[in-house]
Order: structure tokens, then sequence, then C-alpha cells
């Protein structure tokens, strides 16, 4: 008989800077309770970096848009789906292209830090509207 897989966890947010740290909490807390210590830092600093992304470029926030969330395992790692209604620039390749920030610019870094913490990730356009980046961490013990 097949492993069965876990039910990934989703979670719908307004486009909103209130839902950053939100959506921080309710990753960490569905992790397993063994595993936190291991991936809280990592998943969180990934959620809220991208959260924040598709808030301010994804999504309008005069109207009624949401911002999705999917956290799932899978093969050793923690996946994290972070989608936005935006049409954004679908990524062409598998390895999409960080820009470098200024040196004394007060944003651009988001995706620096993402790609230093994430194994691996890409940006998708969705099936019907919308982009989502997905990224993955490594599963280091406790379970």
């Amino acid at each position: 008989m097949p492993e069965i897989p876990r039910i990934p966890a989703c979670w719908r947010f307004p486009a909103h800077p209130s839902s950053v740290p939100r959506a921080r909490h309710a990753v960490a807390e569905a992790l397993p309770y063994a595993l936190r210590p291991h991936l809280r830092d990592e998943l969180g600093l990934l959620t809220s970096e991208l959260v924040t992304n598709a808030v301010r470029h994804g999504a309008r926030a005069d109207e009624s848009d949401l911002v999705e969330l999917v956290l799932w395992p899978a093969e050793g790692h923690y996946w994290l789906a972070v989608s936005d209604p935006g049409t954004g620039t679908p990524c062409r390749t598998a390895t999409p292209v960080v820009a470098r920030p200024a040196a004394y610019g007060e944003s651009g870094r988001g995706l620096l830090l993402v790609d230093q913490v994430a194994a691996a990730w890409t940006v998708r356009p969705r099936a019907t509207r919308g982009t989502s980046v997905i990224a993955g961490v490594t599963v280091h013990g406790g379970g």
C-alpha cells in the first residue's frame, strides 16, 4: 500500500501588512512540535519575505485580494507556496534571477534572503490567475 501523504496546511490572508505576522505565526504553529526548533526560523523568514512581497507587489489592498499560503512536507523538505492574484512576471527558467539592491537602499533584499535560506525556490504562474513563489527548506533532525 502506498504511503498516504499529509494534508497540506492552507491559509488565506487579506493583502495587508498586518497579515505578515499572522502568516508567520500560522506556519510556525502548523509545524510538528519536534521540528519547530529546527525549521521555525527558516520558514518564518521565508514566510515574512514572501508574504510581504505578495502584499506589496502582487495584490491590491484596496480590493478584496487575498494572499494564499500552503505548507507541506515532501521528500525531506518543508515546502511553502505563497500565491497572490498579481500578474507579476512569470519566471521562464527554473532559477529566478535575483536583482542586487543598491548598497544603501532600504528595500530589495527579500529575495536575496530567500535565495540564501531556501534549499530551492522558484516562481510559477497559477493556472487561473496570479503567481506563486514556492520555496523549500531541508528538514535537519528532529524527526
